[in-house]
């Protein structure tokens, strides 16, 4: 049973929540090729023809674009937002507070209680997620991308969409979700220092939003699963409002654990 708390998306709002991607609008190629018969069959047997062409042109559509055009179109939306949010991790009675600053490829996180800020630099190639501190700024250690964030379902891995960067990338098909049209991918990291061997995509064709992600352990267990579950309209422009992310019980499809990530105007 789903959060009472779940807002469902409406279609203008899963539409909006990013700048349409040309690059992953699907077109149909319409043919103006018809069967030439000979005057003889009659109308009977051309209209047959044009009915067959129709029919053959209606089916015929481009192929998908490719894994990594299309998770460098994603790239591209998230590095060019202007953002400056309230937001909060929730899970069951715990609330931790954080304030979501973005210009461009530079995001960064400030939590509280303790304090603690977060740099996130998206380039074109790789994701640096770095610990800022009164003295400047290190690189965050990568023996510590695994742990969790104050005890939440999302790790400071996640955080750095770091899976957004793995060269080992295939498109699946199509799939809705929540209505949507969505490509479906399949990403495999380069090495065993993800806490993921897999992780599966579903992003909105039209807008090149990421709408859901599975992580899948090293046994081939689902392990996590985000998903966008609303969204809201802040100076004309349409932002994540509520992204649900579950913890399943390894080799089960049973949710140990919610969290909440919810961005507040």
């Amino acid at each position: 049973m789903r959060n009472n708390d779940e807002a469902q998306m409406s279609n203008d709002e899963t539409s909006s929540i990013r700048p349409v991607s040309a690059m992953l609008r699907r077109g149909m190629q319409m043919t103006n090729a018809f069967f030439r018969l000979r005057h003889s069959f009659g109308f009977r047997h051309s209209a047959f023809g044009i009915c067959l062409a129709l029919a053959a042109s209606s089916n015929a559509a481009e192929a998908p674009p490719s894994a990594k055009d299309i998770l460098n179109s994603v790239r591209m939306v998230e590095s060019k937002q202007q953002l400056d949010l309230q937001g909060q991790l929730r899970q069951n009675d715990v609330v931790v507070p954080f304030r979501l600053v973005q210009n461009g490829p530079l995001i960064r996180y400030s939590f509280t209680n303790p304090d603690e800020v977060l740099q996130l630099r998206l380039g074109e190639n790789s994701s640096r997620l770095d610990l800022v501190s009164e003295t400047g700024t290190e690189k965050f250690a990568g023996s510590k991308l695994n742990q969790k964030i104050r005890d939440t379902g999302v790790t400071y891995e996640d955080l750095a969409f770091k899976f957004l960067y793995w060269p080992n990338a295939r498109v699946l098909g199509e799939e809705n979700v929540r209505t949507r049209k969505c490509w479906k991918l399949q990403l495999r990291p380069p090495s065993h220092e993800s806490q993921y061997s897999n992780v599966l995509l579903w992003i909105d064709k039209a807008s090149g939003a990421l709408m859901r992600m599975e992580g899948y352990d090293w046994n081939a267990h689902l392990a996590k699963r985000f998903e966008v579950v609303s969204a809201q309209k802040i100076e004309g422009r349409w932002f994540l409002k509520q992204m649900r992310i579950e913890e399943f019980q390894p080799g089960t499809n049973h949710v140990q654990a919610r969290t909440y990530l919810e961005i507040k105007k």
